[in-house]
């Protein structure tokens, strides 16, 4: 599982040459709903278990919590069911919303 800052998921999701990642939103639903990346996929970490199945263990995929700890747990999860093509967003959206986008609230 490699790391990911945001300015560096920023430039991928920004670029029309390259196949776009899985946003994996791992925080509760309540965090979900004051902020979060256009696109993405919320599974909440307690639910990743029961719900990994349905994942595409070849897509690649982009793990996000709120300060990246989460998500990191998350990824590592997955790794242990085979998804190979994983990332971690360093300092979740936190990082984000001071780096990239700043209408994203903080919390």
């Amino acid at each position: 599982m490699a790391q990911i800052s945001a300015a560096d998921l920023s430039d991928w999701l920004g670029s029309p040459d390259k196949q776009q990642p899985l946003l994996l939103d791992v925080r509760e639903n309540w965090e979900f709903e004051i902020c979060k990346l256009p696109g993405s996929l919320s599974i909440p970490m307690g639910e990743i278990m029961d719900r990994a199945k349905t994942l595409d263990p070849e897509t690649e995929l982009v793990c996000i919590c709120h300060h990246g700890i989460r998500s990191q747990q998350v990824a590592l999860y997955l790794k242990s069911l085979g998804f190979s093509r994983l990332y971690n967003l360093r300092g979740g959206i936190h990082d984000w919303s001071c780096t990239v986008d700043p209408s994203c609230p903080t919390y």
